[in-house]
């Protein structure tokens, strides 16, 4: 099992507790994303670097999850396509996306990129708070447990 996270995103305190788990756990831990990344000297924490483009980090990661993997994304039509593949789900606020939860999550946000196309101003997500990093947290050592067993 390799966790997987599409790290342009990430929130730099959701990748400091992957780092700790990563550790502690010895499982590998792989960030992709579009610029140089900085990760500590472990050697089961790897990055890569793809080039500047729109998905293409995300292609990368469709490319080599295997079904299994453990990937960390906000990014709902990336995390679809993952759960179709097989792949486990985890939001950096701590949602485990599953089959059904998802397409509810697609829906919601192609509501959303309906109402702001049509000019209306919905704002953007919430700053990651200490509940959000508690959370994942949790969830993070709960998939672990269940996985490393």
């Amino acid at each position: 099992m390799t966790i997987w996270v599409d790290a342009d995103a990430c929130p730099k305190p959701v990748k400091a507790i992957l780092f700790r788990a990563a550790e502690r756990t010895g499982i590998d831990l792989c960030l992709v994303a579009n610029q140089a990344m900085q990760i500590p000297p472990i050697k089961n924490i790897k990055s890569i670097q793809v080039s500047q483009g729109f998905d293409v980090a995300d292609n990368e990661i469709v490319r080599r999850v295997q079904p299994d993997d453990l990937i960390i994304t906000s990014d709902i039509p990336l995390a679809d396509e993952l759960i179709t593949k097989g792949a486990q789900v985890l939001s950096p606020r701590g949602e485990m996306f599953s089959s059904n939860s998802i397409k509810a999550k697609l829906n919601m946000r192609d509501f959303m990129d309906t109402m702001r196309s049509s000019d209306i101003h919905t704002g953007g997500p919430a700053q990651l708070n200490e509940t959000d990093k508690r959370r994942f947290a949790n969830a993070l050592d709960r998939y672990l447990a269940q996985h490393l067993n």
